[in-house]
């Protein structure tokens, strides 16, 4: 019998389009001959829904009901009842990336993809995960951080002596470029602040690094494997990588794939990647994201767990050309699922004493 395959997409995210992408590519090329695919979308306002494939129109499904049953849990809609064999999130970004549905497939005790709590809310915390990669002798850029509260202590004079012009501003807890600007100028820096804490209660300030743009994909768990690292060459019309270089102008960037490096600098960028992806406690996949400088100087700017499957996606890309097809990536990331679940049923849950309760 064919494996039933929960593919989670949409959620309460500014990334709920990205998802929607990443996830049909996902329930396309998925090995049909020994997994079933079940679609269910999030609307924005957190509605679930049973779809017969991965659409942006998600309200034309079946509401879902979940059984929070942890001995026997289910997906119900009026023409669907089922356990799935294995969940795959490919949801983006807030409630999705952050560990919250994370959290949800763990109590109902099931089999997931991709990162569990843990690595996910430190990952996806841009603040959290730099702190911790500091500890751990990583190299990434210098920062200062403001929660929403500590606005009004904010100066620009002093971040601009401190940092240096030009500066990015980020919201903390985003991606896909969401909530980011580039800093030039006082008036540029009102509008990012503005824009970084519509997103999200914490903002991130960091030095801006002028290199190139490095992504390694990482895949497994023992040993994680890093791919070759690819390389986004990014228009001048754009001052970054913005969310519309990413997914709305199709001549925005150029894709390396693998990126032209020396083979001592591509050996260091595969080591940090996955030093970066043990760090921060990842599982099964994760694409890291780097900069280069010209001289030859290496700095990590993040790390996705749920990294996209669009057909601009780098992580794929990056592992079709170490020869791992679209179909056989989602295999395997499904077995490292599988292996990973099996491997903690060791665990006990309960504890005999003398308490009386």
């Amino acid at each position: 019998m064919r494996k039933k395959i929960a593919i989670l997409y949409g959620g309460r995210s500014v990334e709920h389009g990205v998802s929607v992408n990443s996830a049909k590519n996902i329930f396309q090329f998925i090995d049909r001959k020994k997994f079933e695919p079940i679609a269910i979308g999030i609307t924005e306002e957190g509605t679930w829904y049973h779809t017969e494939k991965v659409t942006s129109k998600i309200k034309k499904g079946e509401k879902m009901v979940l059984s929070l049953d942890a001995s026997k849990p289910f997906f119900k809609a009026s023409k669907i009842k089922l356990t799935p064999d294995v969940i795959f999130p490919a949801l983006h970004g807030t409630d999705g990336e952050d560990g919250s549905i994370q959290g949800l497939i763990k109590a109902l005790d099931l089999p997931m993809v991709g990162t569990g709590v843990l690595g996910s809310a430190m990952s996806m915390n841009k603040l959290i995960a730099k702190k911790i990669l500091k500890q751990a002798g990583i190299p990434t850029t210098e920062f200062i951080s403001f929660s929403y509260d500590e606005r009004s202590a904010i100066r620009y004079d002093e971040i601009k002596k401190q940092l240096g012009l030009p500066f990015m501003v980020k919201s903390a807890s985003l991606g896909s470029s969401v909530g980011v600007s580039k800093v030039s100028s006082e008036k540029d820096f009102k509008k990012a602040v503005h824009e970084a804490f519509r997103y999200d209660d914490c903002m991130l300030i960091e030095k801006f690094v002028k290199g190139r743009e490095i992504e390694c994909a990482v895949l497994g768990n023992d040993p994680p494997q890093a791919s070759l690292p690819g390389e986004i060459v990014i228009s001048k019309k754009y001052e970054f990588y913005t969310f519309d270089a990413k997914y709305v102008d199709g001549q925005a960037v150029q894709i390396k794939v693998p990126a032209r490096l020396e083979e001592k600098t591509s050996k260091k960028i595969q080591e940090l990647s996955v030093k970066t992806y043990q760090v921060l406690q990842c599982e099964d996949f994760a694409r890291v994201d780097l900069f280069l400088t010209k001289d030859g100087k290496v700095y990590v700017n993040e790390i996705n767990t749920i990294p996209g499957f669009t057909n601009s996606s780098m992580f794929p890309m990056m592992w079709k050309e170490r020869g791992v097809s679209f179909t056989e990536l989602i295999t395997r990331l499904i077995e490292l699922a599988e292996i990973r679940y099996k491997k903690l049923q060791r665990v006990k849950r309960g504890y005999t004493s003398e308490l009386k309760y």
